[in-house]
């Protein structure tokens, strides 16, 4: 070959990115605590926008989280009634007002025995009341009787003197309790639908999810409501074992209305904590003005052993077996709830911690541990036998179709693999 007597071209030099050199220039701690630091700031303001658009629409937002978790203790009967060949719409009615039948007749019962033993109450609250006041007249305070007599005049003075506060008050009590019937009653509409087709309704949703996503958040879903399930079931032997522990004592020290204080007990259990410990005061209330200290003192030690072993054993480890928690994450998670949201709060903080926790184990699971599903309904074979869900077609409306049983223990539990 001629030699043209041209030179080579020089390389051109590699450009320096100076971000390059200004990143080792950052000690490696310091810049990975830089990099969690913003990651972790914008997932706390996501968890903030959350909590205010839950708060904000509260009103709502409580009905739903009410109605899952009702579905979640419903739906194992639905699923059998529907097994065995019953319509699924019969099956829903006849759960529905089976639970509300329970639940009347419960409070029923709790209402009339009050009602009943109301005169002895009053009788035994006199006394009590005249006991404490001899004892304060002639015992060793030996305050005089017309500072004693006074308190009663003392007490009307100030319900004359605070009478706006106490109308406002009684105000807010009838907005609260309208609020409570009109929630009530969203809960129960949505328990219906939810029962009937909830698991179409979440594959609806899911329509929002990109393709290549879709089946996996769907299996996440259904695996967290598994958990769900399960969370219901342990609450209720949670419950069981407050009231029949409460109760059992109570009936021991022949402190009247045992029973009916024992099914508030049973009914309260299912707010962690606060809810046994409000029906247990009470329980110790009744001891106190009916049997005397002695009597009340040995309630409240049985309500503190009872509260004792459900916060130490029933919460963390029977609890924490169903939602696949650790103990720590129960106990802190109920401790939250009560103190960013009171009594909701602790009623809902381990089923979402619990939904979350599944479903974020469900999402970063290998493809043999999922149940596969497939990404769309309408990509399935043409040849394949038609679904019963055909209603999730994306080229037709939505149409609610009932679910197909599966949280009976007769088929295959998504929420237990």
């Amino acid at each position: 070959m001629a030699d043209t007597g041209r030179e080579p071209a020089a390389r051109p030099e590699p450009l320096i990115d100076s971000r390059l050199i200004d990143r080792e220039k950052v000690p490696p701690l310091i810049r990975a605590a830089a990099e969690w630091s913003w990651r972790l700031l914008v997932i706390g303001a996501a968890a903030m926008v959350a909590v205010k658009f839950f708060d904000r629409f509260e009103t709502v937002m409580v009905p739903v989280a009410l109605a899952i978790l009702v579905s979640a203790m419903l739906v194992p009967l639905v699923d059998a009634m529907d097994r065995i060949g019953l319509p699924r719409s019969l099956a829903v009615v006849i759960a529905i007002i089976g639970a509300l039948g329970v639940l009347s007749a419960v409070m029923t019962f709790v209402v009339e025995e009050f009602i009943k033993g109301v005169p002895a109450l009053v009788s035994q609250v006199t006394s009590t009341v005249n006991l404490v006041r001899d004892w304060l007249v002639k015992g060793p305070l030996a305050i005089g009787d017309k500072q004693v007599g006074s308190i009663g005049n003392d007490f009307t003075s100030f319900l004359q003197h605070n009478q706006d506060k106490v109308t406002n008050g009684a105000l807010a009590t009838a907005t609260t309790a309208s609020e409570i019937v009109t929630g009530a009653l969203l809960t129960l509409f949505l328990v219906i639908f939810f029962l009937y087709g909830g698991g179409q309704m979440w594959e609806f949703m899911t329509r929002a999810i990109p393709v290549g996503s879709r089946a996996k958040v769907r299996t996440a879903g259904v695996a967290g409501f598994g958990t769900l399930v399960g969370y219901v079931r342990a609450t209720v032997a949670v419950a069981l074992v407050d009231a029949v522990g409460i109760g059992t004592g109570l009936a021991i020290l022949n402190v009247p209305l045992a029973l009916p204080l024992a099914s508030l007990v049973f009914l309260g259990a299912f707010v962690p904590i606060v809810g046994a410990l409000v029906t247990g005061s009470l329980a110790v209330l009744v001891a106190l003005v009916t049997n005397g200290w002695i009597a009340a003192v040995i309630a409240a030690a049985i309500v503190i052993g009872v509260m004792q072993l459900e916060s130490h054993v029933l919460q963390p480890f029977l609890l924490g077996r169903s939602v696949r928690l650790h103990p720590v994450a129960v106990v802190l998670g109920i401790a939250a709830g009560l103190v960013s949201a009171g009594i909701v709060g602790g009623l809902l903080a381990v089923p979402l911690i619990a939904f979350i926790n599944t479903a974020v184990r469900s999402l970063h699971a290998s493809p043999d541990e999922q149940h596969a599903e497939p990404d769309d309904p309408a990509d399935d074979s043409s040849d394949a036998p038609p679904r019963r869900h055909g209603a999730l077609d994306e080229k037709r409306m939505y149409v609610a179709e009932p679910d197909e049983p599966k949280w009976d223990g007769a088929g295959e539990n998504p929420g237990t693999s």
